[in-house]
């Protein structure tokens, strides 16, 4: 699992988190942005401290989600931290696989991961969206009890909901470039039948 990067302010506009704030973020829970219904439940591995810090998911300026996103076409602009509510009109929303906040993910065990895939499959069976995407290899991996799945989609289901593995979103995952990450969730987009909604605005 890819360490995360801690520091710098998120869009400019958000006090950097202090080393002690930071500290005392620590196993704090970031709340799930869900609704019923959703198109697309996006599920990271856990938020790290700066979203437990500022009680925003992918709240890392590090991270590669939210570019992503508006790259591939699932949202029509850039999307912040602090905006994530927007998401839901869009018919998206996040969740992840261990609720509690960590430096790093490689803080979390095996059997941690594990007991998270089982909470995650129930937050699924109740909110019912058409497709969970989860972000993380390793962690779906050990979540799902499918050693050997590879980015895409998978055969498995969670009730009527389809599964997609994207990539680790973290800019510490070297194996995946912008570039190529922005085309993954692309593909998915087209697979979920989700119109491209930057079309016009690039």
């Amino acid at each position: 699992m890819e360490a995360r990067d801690e520091g710098m302010p998120v869009r400019g506009r958000t006090p950097r988190p202090s080393k002690e704030e930071l500290e005392a973020a620590r196993d704090k829970v970031v709340p799930d942005l869900v609704a019923e219904g959703l198109d697309v439940l996006f599920c990271g591995i856990n938020p790290g401290l700066i979203s437990g810090s500022l009680g925003h998911h992918f709240a890392n300026p590090g991270t590669r989600f939210w570019p992503a996103l508006h790259g591939s076409g699932l949202t029509p602009r850039r999307v912040w931290p602090d905006e994530e509510d927007l998401l839901l009109s869009l018919g998206l929303g996040i969740t992840n696989v261990v609720a509690r906040t960590t430096a790093q993910a490689d803080e979390l065990s095996r059997e941690e991961i594990t007991r998270g895939g089982q909470e995650l499959r129930r937050k699924v069976l109740r909110w019912r969206p058409r497709w969970l995407a989860v972000l993380g290899i390793t962690a779906y991996r050990d979540a799902f009890g499918e050693p050997k799945a590879k980015v895409g989609p998978q055969a498995a289901t969670v009730g009527s909901t389809r599964v997609w593995l994207l990539p680790n979103p973290s800019g510490r995952n070297a194996h995946w470039q912008q570039g190529e990450l922005t085309e993954e969730f692309a593909r998915f987009r087209r697979a979920a039948g989700i119109p491209d909604r930057s079309a016009g605005t690039r």
